[in-house]
């Protein structure tokens, strides 16, 4: 009997909705994030998130965004384990910034390597990673006293005798990636850098992708060695056009500059952000609603991206 096309083969479809796929996360879980500083930040998500009220969240990535921002200024964040993070040009995440300084969230504050280190622990199913860079800095001295005494330890390395630190495995409860392109199976292309991706993504105990463009299989089977997540880690695909707005995504739309600037400039103060949660968050039934409130069709068609630039 002759063998069936790939394309005549059943697929499993992962296929969601927003909503169902932020249902995925629950009070307490910790959640990877997605982009890095004001590029390819999962927002929409971010937004049902807010919406669904979720509570003690540990968050963590390698350089936060307005994604977690978000998450932080709206009071649904207990943890974050994080190599920095900023909103690049356009200024400091504030909120996480506020919550650091009042110390209404515990911040686990490393390298943006060691956080990566972490994640590639997790996804290697080992106990711990060795690192050498966090020696003698202030981030080490912090972690040790006072923010993860428990997921970090020093020792001589048995083998060479060289002094080394022991970081603990990261595994998160759920991975967030926004991505270009993925079909029905999560089998996802990311398009430009991919900063810690690759390892929270096998870390993870649950994958969500959303994709700004749901193709078939077919498409994905043209050039897999494009694939950088293989459907198998992935629990939800959800198809979200503009899903990383305000932020940037490469390929597909540049950062809304005015939007950005409005956020920066409400997340100044608590009230502000209460404000700004309420006009573009709560105050929304969904992301394509969102979308029209920050200037509809016609914002959209302004940030889209050039073909030849991809920004």
């Amino acid at each position: 009997m002759p063998d069936k096309h790939p394309s005549s083969i059943p697929i499993t479809s992962k296929v969601t909705t927003l909503a169902e796929a932020a249902a995925l996360v629950h009070d307490g879980d910790h959640v990877a994030v997605s982009g890095f500083a004001c590029a390819r930040n999962a927002v929409a998500f971010s937004h049902e998130l807010i919406r669904q009220g979720k509570r003690d969240l540990t968050l963590s990535g390698v350089v936060l965004g307005m994604d977690s921002d978000l998450l932080v200024g709206a009071g649904l964040v207990r943890r974050l384990i994080y190599g920095g993070g900023s909103l690049d040009r356009f200024g400091p995440i504030q909120c996480v910034n506020r919550a650091y300084e009042q110390g209404s969230v515990v911040a686990e504050y490393y390298s943006s390597l060691a956080v990566c280190f972490r994640y590639l622990a997790g996804a290697l199913g080992v106990p711990f990673m060795p690192i050498k860079s966090l020696l003698g800095s202030d981030l080490l001295e912090r972690l040790e006293r006072e923010t993860a005494p428990d997921n970090v330890h020093e020792m001589d390395c048995p083998f060479t005798g060289e002094h080394i630190v022991l970081l603990r495995a990261l595994v998160p409860d759920v991975a967030v990636v926004q991505v270009q392109m993925a079909d029905e199976e999560g089998n996802a292309r990311i398009l430009g850098p991919r900063w810690d991706n690759d390892e929270a993504v096998n870390a993870a105990r649950q994958v969500v992708v959303l994709a700004e463009e749901l193709v078939s299989t077919d498409v994905i089977r043209q050039q897999p060695e494009l694939t950088a997540i293989p459907g198998f880690r992935v629990s939800a695909v959800v198809h979200v056009p503009y899903g990383a707005h305000p932020t940037s995504m490469f390929r597909c739309y540049d950062h809304d500059e005015e939007h950005l600037r409005l956020y920066v400039a409400r997340a100044r103060s608590e009230a502000g952000v209460k404000e700004y949660l309420q006009e573009y968050v709560l105050g929304v039934r969904d992301h394509y609603e969102y979308l029209e409130r920050v200037g509809g069709l016609a914002k959209l068609a302004e940030i889209k991206a050039d073909a030849l630039l991809g920004y």
